[in-house]
């Protein structure tokens, strides 16, 4: 079973930018897709980015542009570059991946992982 990390969160101004890491190990991430999701207080968790086992990227729309998630297989990590952060984006951050059974595609939905990480928290100051 795959452990996943995520590093990177902190206290940023608006308009700052933080990359946020999600290591994993117990298994490689190649093969499988990530997703990184975010829940802030009193809301649900919600899809931020997605990157499938080719590379291709989704994004939750309010984020497209501004943030950029990559994978190097070599490190077995997935990132989360967050530039142009607004007081919206402070939340939880969690990644995740999808079950062995259908591994390729990241999904939008939390039914769509089985494995996450416990998250990193990012607080966006005005």
């Amino acid at each position: 079973q795959v452990q996943l990390m995520e590093s990177g969160g902190g206290l940023v101004q608006a308009g700052g930018s933080l990359r946020l890491s999600c290591a994993a190990s117990g298994r490689s991430l190649s093969g499988y897709a990530v997703g990184w999701f975010r829940q802030a207080p009193g809301k649900e968790r919600e899809f931020v980015a997605g990157i499938n086992y080719s590379g291709k990227t989704r994004y939750k729309d309010s984020v497209q542009g501004r943030f950029t998630i990559s994978r190097d297989n070599a490190k077995n990590t997935v990132y989360l570059q967050m530039n142009n952060l607004d007081t919206g984006d402070t939340a939880v951050y969690y990644c995740a991946t999808p079950p062995w059974n259908n591994p390729f595609q990241a999904g939008t939905q939390t039914y769509e992982y089985k494995d996450w990480g416990q998250g990193t928290q990012v607080t966006v100051s005005s």
